[in-house]
């Protein structure tokens, strides 16, 4: 009879966690709903969204950041980028101000960099 009970207990327990109401996610982080949120509060914020860009090419900007945007296409040169954004394809939410100043290279405007952060 307690075995019986026990087997009650055992099969209900794992019956409740079966059926969970709330959102699982895979694991590999936020979910789009979450992702569209926080571009929203970015947005609003000032940031602009963008990915870093490497070039070896001589006389072009190392790094560079093609910033997403749906009206055209446009590149940075931020004078001021810290090493730990300086990845090829590193995705980043940014502020930065323009510079008066010649351009360091042809494809891309000079910028300082008021704020940066990394983007999912």
């Amino acid at each position: 009879m307690k075995l019986l009970r026990l087997l009650f207990l055992l099969t209900a327990l794992i019956s409740l966690s079966c059926n969970s109401s709330s959102k699982a996610t895979n694991g590999d982080g936020p979910d789009e709903e979450q992702i569209e949120m926080m571009a929203k509060k970015m947005k609003e914020a000032g940031f602009m969204s963008g990915t870093v860009v490497y070039s070896d090419v001589e006389g072009d900007c190392a790094y560079t950041i093609d910033v997403d945007s749906e009206d055209f296409k446009y590149l940075l040169d931020p004078i001021n980028l810290d090493e730990k954004y300086q990845k090829d394809g590193a995705k980043i939410w940014l502020k930065f101000g323009g510079l008066r100043m010649p351009n360091r290279c042809e494809k891309a405007n000079p910028v300082s960099i008021i704020e940066i952060q990394e983007r999912m």
